[in-house]
Parts: C-alpha cells; structure tokens; sequence
C-alpha cells in the first residue's frame, strides 16, 4: 500500500510495521508472534473502518488507484487474450481494450474501460474517458462476438465519456446512443460487471446488458457525485452529499432491480488483495454465464425488453 484514503489512514502505521517484519529474513519466535499480533490488530482495525462506509467512501474506493483495473482482470481471466484495435474508421481509442479469450474454456469477447496508472498512461487512456471511436470499436467487436455465437463480457470503469469538442465533433452522442440501440439486440448472452466507476452514457454505452453486476465498493449513476453537486449547489465541495442522494451504490441499485449481483470485495477492498478479487470475479462471471446458457432463449432482445420493462415499472 503506497496510498491511502482519508478514512483508511489509522491502517498505515501497522501497514508499515507489518511490511517492515514479514521483509525480514531471519525472524525469530518472538516476532513472529508479534507479527500475528499486529495483523489480527490489522483485521479488527479494517472490520471497523469497512463495516458501515457511506456512499461518498465507496466512490472514492472505486476511484482508488491501487484498485486492479480492467487489463489486471484480463489479464487473470483470459491469459490467452487477443486484443483487438480500432474502429475501421478513425483510429484507436486506448480508453477501451476489446478482443477476444477463454476464461476456463468459455470463450468470450471483452470489452473493458481501461484507466492509467500514472500521468503518462492516464494521458494515452485518456483517464478511461471513450471517444467515439472507443463506442464504435467496442460495436465492431460486439458484432463479431455476435457472428462467432460468443457471449461477451463488458468491463465498466469510467467517470464518464469524453466531453471534448473533438469528441462531440465527430459524433459522440450519436455513437453512444447508436450503441445502446445495436447492442440490445444482439443475440448473443452479455454480461456487464462494473469493477469502478461507472458514470453516465460513459458507462451505458457499453453497459446495456442481460446481467448487471457490480463489485461491492463501485458505483453506477447519470452522473457524478461531483457534477451533481455542481448543478444542484454550485459547489462541487458539497459531492459527499451529492452521493447519498444519488443512492448510486450497489446495495440500492440491486434494491432496485438494477444490479443483479453484488460481488464482495475482500475484506479492505479489492486494493488489498487481487488475487481474492480476481478468483471471485472469474467464478461469478462463469457462473452467470451458466445460468444465461442454462436458460436456452433464442431471443435475447425480448429478455432484455422485459428487463427493462419491468425497470420503468418499478419507477
């Protein structure tokens, strides 16, 4: 752990302590008796701090930027992944990773909202903001997907499609909206898994959907917590309040009839271990994917009518 929210700094001084132990070679009896001392401390501490997080704390650990993003899980799911790049039209957009793999020996089509690590990478992802271009790659794919009889899993990290006037130059409504028109009548099962943030058309353009799931620390809405409160309260500063009024978590969105899963997170959030979180995400998806299977449709637009259907009528 090199960064740490506000909420989670009790944790870093026994981080350090611990960190600075378990990196000795040669430990004796008593320190590793008070190694197990300080993690058990660690476990309490972190059961506290994650056992009633608000909405805003759950939007700042979907942001986190230890959190695994879209290729960490890729590259997990599907070591034999082929990438595939561009919208045969215009270019390529770096904010969207689409191709081709097997999880297991399911083969799938992938299509996830990749953000940077750093500054340079943040820039050549364009902080996973999609152009035009990205929408039109990742229908290209999905289309294909379509013609192979693959089922295709959506990856959703994004705080929104890129507002550039560049982007909305070259038709960026026009390609979400064509996206969520094309895309709820493919024939073929689609799973949408949100791993971060998913914030407005950004996240719907790729998020139309026969499962909707979300990890446990993400969030889904129309808009940011921080845009909300722009408009509502001119000040952004008010974004805290912005989120509980938004109810954009996944405990109220599966409340709803929105999410359809939630997938725990491993105890402190999926930046603590990978590993836990990858081996959930991969048994989850197959899962769903065995289920969508098992119920045999041969006409996934009118299941996906009756999804959102029966959304228009809650509301």
């Amino acid at each position: 752990m090199s960064h740490y929210l506000n909420f989670e700094e009790p944790l870093r001084p026994l981080d350090n302590v611990i960190d600075n132990l378990s990196a000795e070679t040669d430990i004796t009896v008593q320190q590793k008796a008070k190694l197990q001392s300080l993690m058990d401390e660690r476990d309490r501490k972190i059961k506290k701090i994650f056992s009633n997080l608000s909405s805003w704390q759950k939007v700042q650990l979907a942001r986190h930027p230890q959190r695994p993003y879209a290729i960490d899980y890729i590259d997990y799911l599907c070591p034999n992944f082929i990438e595939l790049h561009g919208d045969r039209n215009s270019f390529d957009d770096p904010a969207v990773v689409t191709g081709f793999g097997k999880i297991d020996t399911q083969p799938v089509a992938i299509v996830a909202q990749q953000k940077g690590r750093n500054t340079k990478e943040n820039l050549y992802r364009n902080f996973g903001m999609m152009r035009p271009e990205g929408y039109r790659k990742a229908l290209r794919v999905m289309k294909l997907a379509e013609k192979f009889n693959l089922p295709i899993v959506c990856l959703i990290d994004t705080p929104g499609a890129y507002p550039g006037i560049g982007a909305e130059e070259r038709g960026q409504g026009h390609a979400i909206a064509k996206n969520i028109k094309d895309i709820s009548s493919l024939n073929v099962p689609i799973i949408a898994l949100v791993i971060g943030e998913g914030a407005s058309g950004g996240a719907l353009g790729i998020g139309i959907c026969d499962r909707f799931i979300m990890m446990e620390n993400t969030w889904f809405s129309v808009i940011s917590p921080e845009g909300c409160a722009s408009i509502l309260w001119h000040d952004a500063t008010q974004a805290s309040a912005a989120a509980e009024a938004l109810r954009l978590t996944p405990e109220y969105l599966f409340e709803y009839g929105i999410c359809d899963k939630i997938i725990k997170e491993p105890i402190g959030g999926a930046h603590r271990k990978w590993d836990e979180s990858f081996v959930k995400v991969k048994n989850n998806l197959l899962n769903q994917l065995k289920e969508i299977n098992n119920i045999g449709t041969n006409n996934y637009l009118d299941q996906r009518i009756n999804k959102y259907n029966t959304l228009i009528s809650i509301e």
